[in-house]
C-alpha cells in the first residue's frame, strides 16, 4: 500500500526539519508538503529536503491547505494519506502506529488523540481553556454523532483512499473547522473512526489559535452540529 504524508505548512522553516526527522524510516513512500504563503523559508527548506513542494499563491486557510494536500496525495496514487503538521506540535515517531490499523482493514480514519489524561494535556502546554474546551465540544459531538472518541480536535490523522473519495471535503470550509466538517463527512458515510494516544506539544514555534479564534471556532462547530441534526447529516455527504 502506498502511504503518502502530506504536511499543511505555514511558516514552518523552524520546526519542519525535526518534524522529517522523527518519521520512522520506511514508513512512509513520499512526503508533500503544501506551503500556503508562508513569509518565511519554509518553501526553500523543504525542497532542499527533497520534498514534493506546492505552494499557493496567497493564503487559503488551513482547511484549503488540506484540500490541496488531499488533492494531491490521492493523484499520487496514495493508498493511505496521513496529515502531519510540520510544526513538530504532533509526535511523527508515531506514524506507523496510526496508520497500522488502517492498513489491516480495521478502520478507515486513525486520529491521534492529545487526551489521555487532564495531567498529561496540561503538562504538555495545552492552555486550560483549550483543554475544557476541547472536553465540553467532544462530548456535545459524541452524543449527538454517536460516537466515543476522545477527541475531534487533533491535527495528526490518517485516511484510507476508501475515505478521501467518499468524503467531499472539497465543499467544506476553508477556516479551521474543516477537520470537524471532515469527520462529520465520515460519520455521515458511515466510516470508521478509530484512534491512539500521542502526546501533547505546545511551545512557542507551534501553531496555534488564539483565544477570541478559539471562540469562533468552537461557535462554528456548534454551528455544523446543527446542520447536521437538522439535514440529518446529508450537508456533509456527497
Amino acid at each position: 500500500m502506498k502511504v503518502i504524508a502530506v504536511m499543511p505548512a505555514y511558516n514552518a522553516e523552524k520546526t519542519l526539519q525535526k518534524t522529517l526527522e522523527d518519521i520512522p524510516a520506511k514508513t512512509v513512500d513520499q512526503v508533500i508538503l503544501v506551503d500556503d504563503n508562508s513569509q518565511d523559508k519554509t518553501v526553500k527548506l523543504a525542497k532542499k529536503l527533497k520534498l514534493k513542494v506546492f505552494k499557493h499563491p496567497q493564503n487559503r486557510g488551513y482547511g484549503g491547505n488540506q484540500k490541496t494536500c488531499y488533492t494531491l496525495a490521492l493523484s499520487e496514487g496514495a493508498d493511505i494519506v496521513v496529515m502531519i503538521h510540520p510544526d513538530y506540535q504532533y509526535d511523527s515517531s508515531l506514524t506507523a502506529d496510526l496508520i497500522k490499523p488502517i492498513k489491516h482493514g480495521r478502520f478507515d480514519i486513525m486520529l491521534g488523540s492529545r487526551i489521555r489524561t487532564r495531567d498529561e494535556a496540561l503538562a504538555g502546554g495545552m492552555p486550560l481553556y483549550k483543554y475544557y474546551g476541547n472536553r465540553l465540544l467532544t462530548l456535545i459531538e459524541n452524543i449527538i454523532l454517536g460516537q466515543n472518541l476522545s477527541e475531534y480536535h487533533t491535527g495528526f490523522r490518517a485516511y484510507s483512499k476508501k475515505a478521501l473519495e467518499q468524503i467531499p471535503f472539497h465543499k467544506y470550509s476553508d477556516s479551521f473547522v474543516f477537520d470537524q466538517e471532515l469527520l462529520f463527512g465520515a460519520i455521515a458515510n458511515k466510516l470508521k473512526i478509530s484512534e491512539i494516544a500521542v502526546p501533547v506539544r505546545y511551545f512557542p514555534e507551534a501553531s496555534s489559535i488564539n483565544f477570541k479564534r478559539s471562540v469562533i471556532y468552537g461557535l462554528s462547530i456548534l454551528k455544523d452540529l446543527i446542520l447536521y441534526v437538522v439535514s440529518g447529516g446529508k450537508l456533509f455527504k456527497n
